[in-house]
């Protein structure tokens, strides 16, 4: 059990963090966030933020991890709807969409800044994202519904796919644009787009001569 002085510190670095995130949920990227605005949101003192993160980067490192947990727990559940209840790309959209609502502020996080101004965070971004289509391509390799494409076909499809998930991701995040046709709205599009990769993808003969062809 943990002592009521380390709990009181977690709540103050997760205060931190939340302030972070509640400043850019007004328009602003992580990059123009000041120290000072940042303790005086979260309730401390400026120096009492050098006691959790060594500068700002730091912290917006934590937001990466923290975002990373989400973003991998909503991926476990969409694997348990495709592995055990034979779920359709619909259904595992849904599930990823339900989880973007509800952690509305992480994801807008992720989305802004993987083109972010800080260069740390980009670069744990893109490191994240890598591991996702890591373990993408791992779940494909045991599904075996892909047979014919081998290792490293399989580690292109999963990047396609996590590239076009992490790029949907502001259209799902900010309020579509008006009028606009319903198969071109967020949640309609990135399930077209997804179908059309795992299409494509079972009649793809991978890396080998047979990419060689004419489509």
């Amino acid at each position: 059990m943990s002592s009521p002085r380390a709990e009181q510190k977690q709540q103050t670095r997760q205060a931190l963090m939340e302030a972070a995130l509640s400043l850019m949920h007004s328009g602003r990227g992580f990059g123009s966030l000041s120290l000072r605005e940042v303790t005086r949101l979260a309730g401390v003192v400026p120096t009492a933020f050098y006691r959790h993160f060594s500068d700002m980067d730091e912290l917006g490192l934590a937001l990466v991890a923290e975002v990373g947990q989400t973003f991998r727990a909503t991926l476990r559940e969409v694997r348990r709807n495709e592995f055990e209840l034979g779920g359709l790309i619909e259904a595992s959209t849904r599930i990823f969409l339900d989880a973007v609502q509800a952690n509305h502020n992480q994801f807008l996080f992720l989305a802004r800044e993987q083109y972010g101004g800080s260069q740390a965070v980009r670069q744990a971004l893109g490191e994240l994202r890598q591991l996702i289509t890591d373990d993408l391509a791992a779940d494909l390799r045991l599904m075996n519904r892909l047979p014919q494409l081998d290792d490293a076909a399989l580690g292109v499809l999963s990047d396609l796919v996590v590239k076009t998930v992490f790029a949907t991701l502001p259209e799902l995040i900010d309020p579509p644009a008006a009028n606009l046709p319903p198969h071109l709205q967020p949640e309609a599009k990135i399930t077209q787009q997804l179908r059309f990769i795992m299409i494509g993808g079972k009649h793809w003969q991978g890396l080998g001569k047979g990419s060689q062809s004419t489509p």
